[in-house]
């Protein structure tokens, strides 16, 4: 049986999706874990059936049938990221509809200006802080730490909190032996913030939150800034890291955006396409026997996005040019990524920077000798070590 890890880990992914497909169709069986299997949604038009299909394939991990008779022990490493949970992830229909509201009207009153300038003075603090080396890690100096510091800050943390939120983080999403710990860090470092908030509100997302009328109680609260802060996790470090990875080791890709034929924007959907940061999102759960890329998919079933595989699907891949954003990486359906807005200005200030303060960046490491973080889930360089010159004194 093949392991969502390896897949994720694999040198070839597409080329690795193709035999899956081969041997099992657009919709083939994994393994989570020793012992516990799940189906991996690779074809476009599958994924797009169950992402918009609530009545058939539910978000709510109470209807997994292998937590349910115990073969996911609540221990397990999968359960942060495919446990139920009390937010908008966790639901579907009306009550998804209503706990996304609030996270929708807290984005939609972001100031995007004061973002990219938030955002840019932490790029810049960032390179100031290794240029004079003339060598840095752009993922552990960098493509790490951006995003989250512009998460907890957008939610009203400080920097210190946003680098232990950080180390919480990067626990959970790993699944493996330490991620029950780093989501109880998670959750204590949110709660404190909502705590804090209450007492003295501000212009951030927490605070916008508390106030909103569609949520009720702290756990409301903490579970929706829990989802908006995860996912924009899983995003963001990826996105920042493989846009920045293919600017290095792919000199077409480079010259083309050098040269003024290729925009940042271009370039942060080519990365989309091409190699999404997140490469498999879980989960769905059948609620109903029903039958899916010539699969039989039995009730209770776990179905995950496989939203790397969807854009090498062969019905479709046929026809993608740069700039086309009908990929899949946000997800589709109800329980799409309802930031977008922010996640680009994020990553896209985060590249704008290293071009602009670090002409001359180069990898000192060949294209092959660039190490992936070993997770099943998300599909990230873990250093991306470069040199460049020094500034002049």
């Amino acid at each position: 049986m093949t392991s969502l890890l390896d897949l994720a880990m694999a040198a070839d992914p597409a080329a690795a999706y193709d035999r899956l497909r081969a041997n099992q169709g657009p919709v083939a069986r994994v393994d989570l874990e020793p012992g516990v299997e799940a189906w991996l949604v690779m074809g476009h038009r599958e994924l797009l059936t169950v992402t918009r299909s609530e009545h058939l394939y539910s978000r709510d991990a109470r209807h997994w049938r292998l937590l349910q008779d115990g073969t996911v022990t609540p221990d397990s490493p999968l359960i942060p990221m495919m446990g139920y949970r009390e937010n908008v992830t966790g639901a579907d229909g009306a009550k998804h509809r209503g706990l996304r509201r609030p996270i929708e009207d807290a984005l939609g009153g972001v100031d995007q200006r004061a973002l990219r300038l938030g955002v840019e003075a932490i790029c810049r603090t960032l390179i100031t802080g290794f240029a004079s080396r003339g060598q840095a890690d752009l993922v552990g100096d960098y493509a790490v730490i951006v995003p989250m510091l512009a998460l907890a800050d957008l939610c009203g943390l400080d920097v210190a909190q946003g680098h232990q939120m950080l180390a919480a983080m990067q626990l959970l999403v790993g699944s493996l032996g330490e991620a029950q710990e780093g989501n109880r860090r998670f959750e204590q470092l949110i709660g404190a913030a909502i705590d804090s908030r209450r007492r003295c509100p501000a212009r951030d997302v927490t605070t916008a939150l508390i106030a909103h009328p569609g949520l009720t109680g702290h756990v409301e609260v903490l579970q929706t800034i829990v989802a908006l802060v995860a996912a924009g996790y899983h995003t963001l470090i990826g996105w920042i890291a493989q846009t920045l990875r293919l600017l290095l080791v792919d000199d077409r890709f480079a010259n083309r955006l050098h040269g003024g034929r290729l925009s940042i924007g271009d370039a942060l959907d080519t990365v989309l396409w091409e190699d999404p940061p997140v490469a498999h999102f879980p989960g769905r759960y059948a609620l109903t026997d029903t039958e899916l890329g010539g699969q039989r998919i039995r009730r209770g079933d776990a179905l995950i996005l496989g939203l790397a595989a969807a854009a090498t699907d062969p019905r479709i891949s046929a026809g993608i040019e740069v700039g086309n954003r009908a990929h899949l990486a946000w997800s589709a359906g109800p329980h799409s990524c309802p930031a977008k807005t922010p996640a680009r200005i994020i990553a896209q200030t985060a590249v704008d920077t290293v071009l602009e303060l670090l002409p001359g960046v180069r990898l000192t490491v060949s294209a092959e000798d660039v190490p992936l973080m070993p997770a099943p889930w998300a599909r990230c360089p873990a250093a991306l070590p470069v040199a460049f010159p020094m500034p002049a004194a």
